[in-house]
């Protein structure tokens, strides 16, 4: 499984460097004999423009500033990504789906961690509670003691832990979203790190074998990923 691109914008060459080198991975394991099935997916809702839940939708507000839907701008931007691979020689996955086709599994995820017990209601969403898992940040080596002792204020006060992220953020009653769907927990939209878990583990089961990704996306999102996916179903992510 590869995280795949939030399209709100075209790709830059740092973007583009994580799927070069997915693609040379993917290429490795078949030369070695390995049949591998590869998903990628694109983000096209719910990516902030604060990666902690703060801000705006990118893609809502790249479509604001040049006057096009939501919609157009993540299909212009999904076509010119898929331009830039094939000029790169990147190897296509076996599936490419997309967020907004997976708001069902998305709803389902975070209904299945309600049930669990790790979840929270806030004036702006659904959250997952990570001082419920004891291995929360292993991946990143986080400090969570550290964050909590240098935590500023939040965007959000009614957040338990600094960590905390959001699974389903309600849409402002003040705004129209162009993007916002029906949930048990009322209008919004899904957070980012939900979109990951849902499709990647519909499509490859759990746990898989390998998850890629930028660098950059270790510390918050990854972490994220692992500690929903594994809330939900009690066995590693990948």
């Amino acid at each position: 499984y590869t995280c795949g691109p939030t399209v709100y914008g075209f790709a830059h060459i740092g973007n583009l460097r994580a799927y070069i080198f997915a693609d040379i991975l993917k290429r490795a394991l078949i030369y070695n004999g390995y049949k591998v099935k590869h998903v990628m997916n694109i983000t096209d809702v719910g990516h902030l423009t604060g990666d902690r839940d703060m801000g705006e939708d990118k893609i809502e507000k790249a479509a604001r500033a040049v006057s096009k839907s939501a919609w157009e701008i993540a299909s212009y931007y999904t076509d010119a990504f898929l331009k830039d691979t094939k000029d790169l020689n990147i190897l296509l996955p076996d599936k490419l789906p997309k967020a907004t086709d997976h708001i069902r599994e998305m709803i389902a995820l975070v209904a299945e961690l309600e049930k669990k017990g790790f979840t929270y209601r806030t004036l702006d969403g659904i959250y997952f509670d990570t001082a419920k898992l004891s291995d929360y940040g292993e991946l990143a080596k986080l400090d969570i003691e550290g964050l909590k002792e240098g935590a500023r204020v939040e965007p959000n006060p009614e957040k338990k832990n600094p960590t905390d992220f959001a699974l389903w953020k309600f849409s402002k009653p003040d705004e129209k979203r162009q993007m916002e769907w029906e949930s048990p927990w009322g209008i919004g939209f899904p957070g980012w790190h939900i979109e990951c878990s849902a499709m990647s583990t519909k499509y490859l089961g759990q746990p898989f074998d390998i998850h890629t990704g930028g660098i950059d996306l270790v510390p918050v999102h990854h972490t994220n990923e692992i500690a929903q996916s594994q809330g939900a179903s009690g066995v590693p992510l990948a």
